[in-house]
């Protein structure tokens, strides 16, 4: 779907996440004293080999601990900020899951409908038309099927159409299209004679079954965008007609 984040309207088909150690360490060195050769030893034998330095090992060991606890804090700290970061997206996503409940609506399909809100249903001009309402009423969304022959069809006869298309309510003005292979998506906005200023989203789309619904959300101009869409988005995303598989 769109990321618009605007939509409001109303009317016809379109409706409704140790110190001795480390003193060792640093202060290791090689002695060797002058100690005359053996009597048995041939002159040509090979000086005595020096004693290795080991201070230079010592102090490999030295970086070796000191990364190792700094590669390890960093890791320790990387997956902190992993698992931080999916806690806090899974309950974001729990927030969200809670916040909508599963109905089963009488007309013949299951969708998703924010909790609290409330259910109407009136006859439209051809088919029912179902209304959900925020507890406050200030913002809705419709379901209806249509009959035209495609999502975009239909969304274009709703907006032109003579005597009640969108284009005709007043203040009207399209702030964003949309349209996919099946589907048609339009947002707008208008001025309500008794209810001010609206916002609109309008989806059409080919249902699981095959046929055509409209979800048409709507909400107050003055609220965020987020507050109509996340409606819509959830009822489109979880729509699933009687019968069909979702």
């Amino acid at each position: 779907m769109s990321g618009w984040d605007d939509f409001g309207a109303r009317r016809g088909p379109s409706e409704e996440s140790g110190q001795a150690v480390w003193s060792a360490w640093s202060t290791a060195e090689t002695q060797t004293s002058p100690v005359p050769p053996p009597l048995w030893v041939s002159p040509s034998a090979p000086a005595p080999v020096p004693v290795p330095v080991p201070g230079r090992r010592v102090w490999r060991v030295v970086l070796v601990l000191t990364a190792t606890v700094v590669l390890g804090a960093g890791a320790g700290g990387g997956f902190w900020y992993v698992t931080q970061h999916r806690t806090a997206a899974q309950d974001q996503v729990s927030a969200t899951r809670s916040a909508y409940r599963t109905t089963k609506d009488p007309t013949g399909y299951t969708v998703e409908i924010p909790r609290g809100w409330t259910r109407a249903q009136r006859q439209g001009v051809k088919a029912p038309v179902v209304s959900y309402d925020s507890p406050d009423g200030t913002r809705h969304l419709q379901i209806f099927r249509v009959s035209e022959t495609s999502p975009a069809a239909s969304l274009d006869l709703a907006e032109y159409a003579r005597g009640y298309g969108f284009a005709r309510q007043p203040g009207y003005r399209v702030l964003g299209r949309a349209s996919g292979a099946t589907w048609a998506e339009l947002a707008y906005r208008y001025d309500d004679p008794d209810r001010g200023a609206r916002r609109v989203i309008d989806h059409r789309f080919t249902a699981a079954d095959g046929s055509l619904y409209a979800i048409h959300a709507s909400g107050p101009e003055s609220v965020s965008p987020s507050l109509v869409r996340g409606p819509l988005t959830e009822a489109v995303a979880s729509f699933c007609p009687a019968g069909a598989r979702c």
